[in-house]
């Protein structure tokens, strides 16, 4: 039981170091992107912004199963399902508009130097979250938190995105290279709040990263 409680510990202490890494990759993506004109960067940046309603669902959710294993959602966390899929939905469209925009004004970035950075630094901390919050599921034989890591990889791929999209624009200078990437952007955030409603409407889900955004 002691050894129980300290890997439900673990998970939540996981789960606030997400919130905590989300802020402030969003804050700093958020910022470069604005200002080296990169809309990938700028996108995925206020993704993580998302990614924070997330994890304190997250979080709420492994205090619920710490005190009662069996009980089933509450009303906190349909509400975050509906909020954080509304806002995946609005980022979706916002990157559209600002890939049109771009498109017709033949936009290109500044620099894409620090997406290639700021994905790097990503791929690295998400991919070791991955596994430690697999580990501490397996042990804990917590299907949600297993669910919880296989969803982190949608943050690996998100960052691989970026990164491709920031590498290849600054090794030829393509003029549509960020536009590609943000689309990238936009497959990953809709499909993600589909996701979310489908799970606040208590629809069957693959991923319970869904459930307790």
């Amino acid at each position: 039981m002691e050894q129980e409680l300290k890997l439900y510990r673990r998970a939540y202490q996981l789960s606030l170091f997400t919130i905590i890494y989300n802020i402030a990759e969003g804050f700093v993506s958020m910022i470069l992107g604005y200002h080296d004109e990169t809309l990938t960067l700028f996108g995925f940046g206020v993704d993580s912004f998302i990614e924070v309603i997330s994890g304190i669902g997250i979080a709420v959710m492994i205090l619920r199963i710490k005190n009662n294993p069996s009980s089933s959602k509450n009303e906190f966390e349909i509400k975050a399902l509906k909020i954080t899929g509304a806002a995946f939905y609005l980022l979706s469209i916002g990157l559209l508009a600002g890939i049109t925009i771009n498109i017709i004004e033949k936009h290109k970035p500044e620099t894409t130097f620090w997406g290639i950075i700021i994905s790097l630094i990503s791929i690295l901390v998400m991919t070791w979250l991955m596994t430690v919050k697999r580990q501490v599921g397996t042990q804990l034989n917590s299907d949600p938190i297993i669910s919880d890591s296989n969803c982190t990889k949608i943050c690996v791929y998100m960052s691989i995105v970026l990164l491709i999209s920031s590498l290849f624009y600054e090794l030829t200078g393509f003029a549509f290279a960020d536009s590609f990437g943000t689309a990238g952007l936009i497959y990953f955030s809709f499909s993600e709040g589909k996701e979310a409603f489908k799970k606040a409407k208590g629809k069957n889900c693959k991923c319970d990263h869904c459930e307790t955004k």
